[in-house]
């Protein structure tokens, strides 16, 4: 079973235009959708589809209009009373893909709900293989939080803990690192403010750079990164080496979840106990498809083409 944590998720609303985005215009949307978000959601929506047990784990109410969302479309959950409404955000996405991203801070949560979230992830990571910490923090929530669940659940389970990835940004990405998680999956520009080696249109355009950059992180204790580089793929760095995957090529519809979906298809590989170069194809394979669907449509594994990812040693 695989667990994921969003302490912020939202509503997300995604708006399609026909042409570019003109600033300050007025513009007809030629479609729109609305689907319960989050990192840690949109990867459990992509993980069910294929299915493969799994459950987020997210702050709100019974009768928020998110996780009400949640249970029409049947995606696993369990959430924690907060008493306020969870945040809404908005992308609007052009023909060729380029995708525009308002999103809302979410609302503040008190010291009192921030243990319980830490308490009910605990809980629930009891025998789940992979525990995922997905996303930004909202107000009230310190910036280590991630470090603190980190350390909780392996203290709490010791060899049994489930193994921990982590996928945000800013501080409470590096926050984390001195926990050691087991995968980071940042894109280009967030390994580029984590690191502070270059810029992220750099990495995203020079994979061997990217492992490079990406390397270090894993010298300083991090188990792995996977590191999405959008039309480039993604790079896998371990302990035991780097690849470039790239492909299939694709008509990018919309990136939203391209991320998610590609940091879950790699977590659906790890499960079937495949090679790091098969997991890294069936990464990059679900993150094309998931850019090739419209709006928030994420892909099964079915949808997916693992073979046409050519993978590339690096080191």
């Amino acid at each position: 079973m695989i667990l994921t944590l969003t302490p912020n998720p939202s509503l997300d609303r995604t708006i399609e235009l026909a042409g570019v985005l003109e600033r300050g215009e007025v513009q007809r949307a030629t479609a729109s959708s609305q689907h319960p978000g989050g990192k840690g959601v949109n990867i459990v929506r992509a993980l069910s589809a294929s299915g493969i047990q799994s459950l987020a784990l997210l702050p709100g109410d019974a009768d928020d209009a998110l996780v009400r969302a949640l249970c029409v479309e049947n995606i696993p959950h369990q959430s924690l009373p907060i008493g306020a409404a969870l945040r809404s955000n908005v992308a609007i996405t052009e023909p060729d893909g380029t995708t525009t991203k308002v999103n809302e801070p979410g609302p503040t949560l008190t010291p009192e709900q921030v243990a319980a979230l830490l308490a009910l992830t605990v809980e629930k990571s009891d025998g789940a293989s992979w525990l995922v910490l997905a996303g930004s923090l909202p107000p009230g929530v310190p910036n280590d939080f991630y470090a603190h669940v980190i350390d909780s659940v392996r203290g709490a389970y010791g060899a049994k803990a489930p193994k921990i990835a982590v996928d945000s940004s800013g501080a409470p990405l590096r926050e984390c690192l001195s926990s050691a998680p087991d995968l980071i999956k940042p894109n280009g520009e967030e390994l580029a403010e984590l690191t502070g080696a270059t810029n992220g249109q750099d990495l995203e355009s020079h994979p061997a750079l990217a492992a490079a950059t990406a390397s270090a992180l894993v010298h300083q204790g991090v188990g792995a990164v996977l590191a999405t580089l959008g039309s480039k793929g993604a790079v896998l760095v371990t302990r035991d080496g780097s690849w470039h995957g790239n492909g299939p090529a694709i008509e990018a519809k919309s990136t939203v979840g391209a991320g998610d979906s590609a940091l879950a298809g790699y977590l659906l590989s790890t499960l079937r106990g495949d090679s790091a170069q098969a997991c890294l194809q069936q990464a990059v394979a679900h993150g094309a498809a998931a850019a090739s669907l419209p709006g928030t449509l994420v892909p099964s594994v079915e949808e997916t083409n693992p073979k046409a990812v050519n993978v590339t040693v690096l080191a």
